[in-house]
């Protein structure tokens, strides 16, 4: 059975220091060859009732996690986070191991002599299942898998994994399935006569007819099936986007703004938006809950309407080839004229959930969209915590989706930030014109508005298509 070690020391928290400074140098060699058990991330069968309707098995898992850089607690956090995520994805996490180094070993992820210790942990938990903290190389799977003789799953398995499950609509299986394409692609595995070569006549030792090879190996054809059926699902969400330009066009034909909200997973977007519209929208604990996008019109104090998506949401790391599947979702973010940053304010590291949630924006070219942090679960977040969010984000708003607590706030603010008609226009409308009236009411700002004997009289800022059609008149 594996060792615990010890509760850090003063010297480990020195070392802590360091390490956030960024001195790697001065780690002694005990501390960061060495696997400790993470307490508390051990999960009681009672623990996870909620996934039990799946009716399966639940796997047995074992964390492993490589602390490279940053204090222990942002490493700790990581791991805490893994744990839901194998939790989500219907697990039942017996251990957690975490080893300190300078980086992941290239062969085994965690060294080749702290795998030994990972493998007694194993058998003595009962462990199925290895799941590593970070995305192992294919290399680095197979030896794992070959000397811990269990399966090792890595962090970007088991968020697709997670995301296959949840997926609903047409569009979101086929991205889920093309992400999980793209990462099976380069870790195709076979074994014995699977990996023969074509041969033929002298090239097979000089044995011709008889010494030829078995011709297409398995690995190859499999890759050839792979590739193919990529090929299928990219002229899918092709045409599936073509369907959502179409629409989005007419959004913007009509001068309708789009307001977004995007967040790290579990923050509250889903609950926010039902406040915030009424949508209906599935609310649940637990990762990745909903993957489609929502949008639902709405309308501010002002008649102006809007639009209000939600969206997927971001992880620590999320995996690029989500990133590229899920490019056509999330690019409703960079397009949109506002974008509500949901936070988890009562999550112990809202900050770092930021930093994860803006890395991805700018991946997605949306870091130039206006932005409003919104800082959710009021009802539950320290009071310092939140005092330290506000002074370091000062276009924030504090609420709460669950008891409506600052949601007032939060519409004003959205009220504010929306963009504003260009075109001023002084016009009489006549009242067989009512359409264009109506179109005035929804989409721009009237400031004078007057019932004369020809028409009505209106002094309003407008789109500049919409204040086109009204000076024809």
């Amino acid at each position: 059975m594996s060792r615990s070690t010890p509760t850090p020391g003063p010297d480990v928290d020195a070392e802590s220091q360091r390490a956030t400074e960024g001195a790697h140098e001065g780690l002694e060699l005990a501390e960061r060859q060495s696997l400790r058990r993470v307490a508390g991330l051990r999960t009681e069968l009672e623990d996870i009732t909620e996934v039990e309707y799946r009716q399966l098995r639940l796997e047995r898992v074992v964390l492993v996690g490589v602390w490279t850089d940053g204090s222990a607690e942002d490493a700790e956090n990581s791991l805490a986070e893994l744990k839901l995520l194998a939790e989500t994805a219907g697990s039942e996490v017996l251990d957690a191991l975490l080893q300190r180094r300078q980086r992941p070993d290239a062969a085994t992820f965690i060294g080749s002599g702290k795998v030994e210790e990972l493998t007694a942990a194993v058998q003595a938990t009962g462990a199925d299942t290895i799941i590593c903290d970070g995305e192992l190389a294919p290399s680095q799977l197979r030896n794992l898998e070959d000397r811990t003789k269990v399966k090792v799953v890595d962090r970007t398995a088991l968020i697709l994994d997670i995301f296959a499950q949840h997926a609903k609509s047409a569009e979101g299986k086929a991205q889920v399935e093309l992400a999980q394409l793209q990462y099976q692609t380069q870790r195709l595995r076979g074994w014995g006569g699977n990996l023969s070569r074509q041969a033929g006549g002298r090239a097979a030792g000089g044995e011709g007819i008889g010494g030829r090879g078995p011709g297409e190996t398995k690995l190859e054809t499999d890759r050839r099936r792979i590739q193919a059926k990529m090929a299928k699902l990219r002229r899918e969400l092709k045409a599936l986007r073509t369907t959502r330009d179409i629409k989005k066009a007419q959004r913007r034909r009509n001068a309708v703004p789009a307001v977004v909200i995007a967040g790290y997973t579990n923050a509250g977007k889903s609950s926010l938006l039902n406040r915030l519209t009424g949508a209906g929208v599935l609310v649940e604990d637990a990762l990745f809950a909903t993957l489609d996008p929502t949008t639902r019109k709405t309308q501010a104090s002002d008649g102006r309407v809007y639009t209000m998506s939600d969206t997927v949401g971001f992880v620590r790391h999320l995996p690029h080839q989500l990133v590229e599947a899920f490019r056509s979702t999330l690019e409703e973010v960079a397009e949109s004229d506002l974008v509500l940053h949901v936070v988890d304010a009562s999550h112990p590291d809202p900050e770092g959930q930021i930093a994860a949630v803006r890395e991805v924006f700018a991946e997605i070219d949306a870091t130039g969209v206006p932005e409003i942090i919104v800082l959710n679960k009021a009802d539950a977040a320290d009071p310092m915590m939140v005092k330290q969010l506000l002074a370091r984000e000062p276009h924030a708003v504090l609420v709460s989706a669950r008891t409506g607590e600052g949601i007032e706030e939060l519409l004003a603010a959205i009220e504010a930030d929306l963009p504003r008609p260009e075109a001023r226009v002084d016009v009489v409308v006549p009242y067989d014109r009512g359409d264009l009236l109506s179109l005035v009411h929804q989409t721009g700002e009237i400031e004078t508005l007057d019932h004369a004997s020809d028409g009505t009289h209106l002094v309003a800022r407008v789109s500049d298509e919409l204040a086109h059609q009204l000076n024809e008149l």
